[in-house]
């Protein structure tokens, strides 16, 4: 018995109302996000709800009419049962929860699942739920901690009205005074433990800035940021540049933790490349705050590669968030390369040559590509590399050969293009950065 609920699929609904100044095509866009979000929860969605009103209901989100209809639904109470996706068991089914494309009040959250009578998730309930899931390292896990605390404060008000006028009330004992009620205790564990996580995370980015500026140190690596709409590619991109494994999953959010790995094959300079959260449309204002440490890459870095999932009709929509929240977050000015990344799932090789002429046109500047062929790949790898050795200059530097230890740090911060000698010493051609040239020049004199 046990076996089988464990094997049932979580069902959910999606219910959302169209305001006046929000485009059916913008509209569709965002519930078809909202259902990929509950994929990634692990919900199937089995139908969705729609409804044209000039507001939200102030008491219940939907209107009076569409709650009872959803509420017949779930109830399986409708004569004309009509799935948009039919569950895998027909004869026993079960609506586990309705999840509703915006934010909503914890009264109308309440009142909506006393009249549907199932659990109502809002859309940043949702992403809350997800990003807890996935987060990985003590920073992610202590951010999200802070925005699910912060979401839930207001609530507990609502959750206390549940549990009738016992349950709201508790004796002094062990309370701040007689009559202290648990709403009030729990605001202020909530309070406490948000200040205590703040406190961690200062802590955690101390100490990720001296880890920072160390690698940054170290044989003069630059940074490089790949940002970008959740489900852009851009996983897959961080493995095909780095040559390493990182977790790929075709999922909204599989990547919450900053992943920092070398460029592959190295080059001169060394240069970093980071991975960092997926952008989305109304990510929760308390989640682009709680994840400015996860998006501090962007900003330290000295170029973006902004991915672009060139195959979704509305990638047009994805350039916008991710400008959005770049400048939110003070990072609109550091130069980027725009990157289409999924070309191959662009229909066959003509549409996609199209598409390829189109963004072109649009876009001079920007990469149109694959991750997944290597032609493609070493194109954008040569663009990152040409990115940095622009400044860079050519000198030709002499070292006698009781002086050849200066080779190896010749050969770690430059490009080295020639190497003769004669019975002096050697004669390097190089190419590098001006600071690093001329430190070398400044080695070479002193020997």
């Amino acid at each position: 018995m046990q076996k089988e609920v464990k094997e049932r699929s979580n069902l959910a609904l999606v219910a959302a109302v169209q305001l006046p100044n929000v485009s059916d095509a913008e509209f569709e866009a965002s519930l078809t996000e909202l259902r990929e979000l509950a994929k990634t929860l692990g919900y199937e969605v089995v139908k969705t709800f729609v409804q044209k009103r000039a507001g939200f209901d102030i008491k219940a989100y939907l209107g009076e009419g569409k709650r009872e209809e959803i509420r017949a639904f779930v109830n399986h109470e409708s004569y004309d049962i009509e799935f948009d996706k039919a569950p895998a068991n027909l004869n026993d089914w079960e609506i586990d929860t309705v999840l509703v494309d915006h934010e909503i009040s914890p009264s109308q959250a309440r009142n909506l699942e006393k009249e549907v009578g199932c659990e109502v998730m809002d859309r940043t309930m949702v992403i809350l739920e997800i990003f807890h899931r996935n987060a990985r390292s003590r920073a992610a896990r202590a951010q999200v901690e802070i925005a699910r605390l912060g979401y839930m404060a207001p609530r507990l008000r609502e959750a206390a009205k549940l549990a009738g006028p016992q349950g709201r009330q508790r004796s002094g004992e062990g309370g701040r005074g007689a009559g202290e009620s648990h709403t009030e205790l729990d605001r202020r564990k909530i309070r406490d433990r948000i200040a205590e996580l703040q406190q961690d995370i200062l802590a955690m980015e101390a100490e990720r800035k001296t880890q920072r500026a160390r690698r940054q140190g170290r044989q003069g690596m630059a940074g490089v940021a790949l940002v970008g709409y959740t489900n852009a590619g851009k996983s897959t991109l961080m493995r095909a540049l780095t040559g390493s494994e990182v977790l790929v999953a075709n999922k909204l959010f599989a990547t919450l933790d900053t992943t920092v790995r070398a460029l592959y094959p190295e080059s001169i300079p060394r240069i970093l490349v980071s991975d960092t959260v997926g952008f989305i449309k109304n990510l929760p204002h308390g989640l682009v705050a709680s994840f400015k440490s996860t998006l501090d890459e962007a900003l330290d870095a000295s170029l973006l590669l902004h991915v672009i999932d060139a195959s979704d009709p509305g990638f047009e929509r994805q350039l916008e968030v991710t400008n959005e929240v770049l400048s939110e977050i003070g990072a609109d000015d550091v130069p980027r390369i725009r990157v289409f990344n999924k070309i191959d799932y662009v229909g066959d090789e003509a549409a996609q040559a199209e598409m390829i002429l189109t963004l072109q046109s649009r876009y001079p500047d920007c990469v149109v590509m694959s991750a997944k062929r290597p032609d493609d790949v070493a194109q954008l790898h040569k663009k990152i590399v040409t990115f940095y050795q622009q400044d860079q200059i050519e000198a030709e530097l002499f070292i006698p050969w009781d002086a050849q230890q200066l080779r190896k740090d010749i050969y770690a911060t430059c490009q080295v293009l020639a190497e003769t000698s004669d019975h002096t010493g050697a004669f390097f051609k190089v190419r590098g950065e001006v600071d690093a040239v001329k430190k070398l020049s400044e080695s070479v004199k002193l020997v």
